[in-house]
């Protein structure tokens, strides 16, 4: 039977029959995935991409343009497109129309949209479906497990995609609002770090490919659920190394040195090195790029294992916030004349040790501060 908005059926034994292949179907393909992809599209299809962007009323150099962006894969002109696929066309085409995006505002937002819906599907039908689509019984395929999961998860999962696409959204646009000016929403002062796994490269020859994954999932995982709980933003991960960015110096202090303190404390990981830096950045498509991106990174390439690197602009900064004393010495100094005073002393939650001078082709000169708890700073 046909899936629609009233639902689906099932035959005497209560298994679900899955929509048929659609009457475009090329021959070659497989009848069980197509029908996969009519439940999940929600949608027949219907027309060639010429026909689709006839349709939607745009010319067919930019609806290619937008696919290509979306991630899509030249299909030539075979009948493989839905009304969904119009009325998509139709809407980023009728945002440049009616000048709310300018025709590459509109490519950049269909990129950045297919590229991140992209490896969350990707991730959710590697991990996800594979451990719910094992056959029950004996004789049962895995497509037909997967069908009526799919039927019932996918308007759950598209609620909740929705729902965290807002208060990303919401976070993020709370957060520009705050900037200080205009350039500032583009080009904006932040604390960037990189935290990179140790060895990471002689592990991949020893270890067992499931072995491995699943030790870089534990790391991302830990390393998300400390950078979200602090208060900063996870970039990107690239298996053995994160990235994240904070607005405020402290917060990225205390994220850095918790990853460190963190993965200490489990066997199982390597040691991890880290690297901030603290300066303007541009960011583009939820990725941030400029001199200070490339001295974290520098940083953390020449951090000791189990510590924390920072510049000396995140030094400064630092001390500018009462985070970290300008030195001991200078700490001391404080101490001594807040108990003259009869006062409490200032409680300072980071040291910071001035360490080597180092040039770098790129950069000039490193000159790298060590981070650590201050005795008696404590973990805010």
């Amino acid at each position: 039977m046909t899936v629609d908005d009233t639902g689906s059926g099932a035959d005497g034994d209560g298994r679900v029959d899955p929509e048929p292949a659609p009457d475009s179907a090329d021959p070659g393909e497989d009848p069980l995935a197509l029908r996969l992809e009519g439940l999940i599209l929600g949608a027949e299809r219907r027309y060639t991409p010429f026909q689709a962007a006839r349709s939607a009323g745009v010319s067919m150099e930019l609806a290619s343009r937008f696919w290509r962006a979306m991630g899509f894969a030249d299909i030539g002109q075979a009948k493989a497109l839905t009304e969904a696929d119009v009325l998509a066309l139709r809407r980023l085409a009728g945002l440049v129309e009616a000048g709310l995006l300018s025709e590459a505002m509109a490519v950049q937002v269909a990129r950045s949209t297919g590229q991140t819906t992209a490896r969350l599907a990707e991730w959710q039908i590697d991990s996800f479906l594979e451990g719910l689509t094992e056959p029950p019984e004996p004789g049962m395929t895995r497509t037909e497990v997967t069908y009526p999961i799919v039927e019932l998860l996918l308007p759950e999962l598209q609620e909740f995609l929705v729902y965290v696409w807002r208060r990303q959204l919401a976070a993020s646009a709370g957060r520009v609002i705050q900037a200080g000016d205009d350039e500032e929403m583009v080009d904006r002062r932040l604390a960037v770090g990189f935290a990179d796994l140790v060895g990471f490269t002689r592990l991949t020859r020893r270890m067992e490919e499931e072995e491995l994954g699943e030790l870089v999932e534990a790391f991302e995982t830990t390393s998300a659920d400390l950078v979200a709980a602090r208060g900063g933003r996870l970039v990107k991960t690239l298996g053995d190394e994160v990235l994240y960015a904070a607005d405020d110096a402290g917060t990225a202090a205390e994220i850095a040195l918790l990853l460190v303190e963190t993965m200490a404390h489990d066997e199982t990981m390597p040691e991890l090195r880290v690297g901030i830096a603290f300066g303007t950045v541009t960011t583009r498509m939820g990725d941030v790029f400029g001199t200070t991106v490339n001295l974290a990174s520098r940083l953390t390439s020449i951090a000791p294992k189990d510590a924390v690197l920072v510049d000396t602009a995140f030094a400064e900064e630092l001390i500018r916030t009462r985070d970290a004393p300008a030195s001991e010495a200078a700490a001391a100094e404080e101490a001594a004349a807040a108990e003259k005073a009869g006062e409490e002393p200032p409680v300072y939650r980071f040291a910071l040790q001035p360490m080597w001078q180092r040039s770098d082709l790129g950069l000039g000169v490193v000159e790298p501060w060590l981070l650590t708890r201050r005795d008696g700073g404590g973990e805010s």
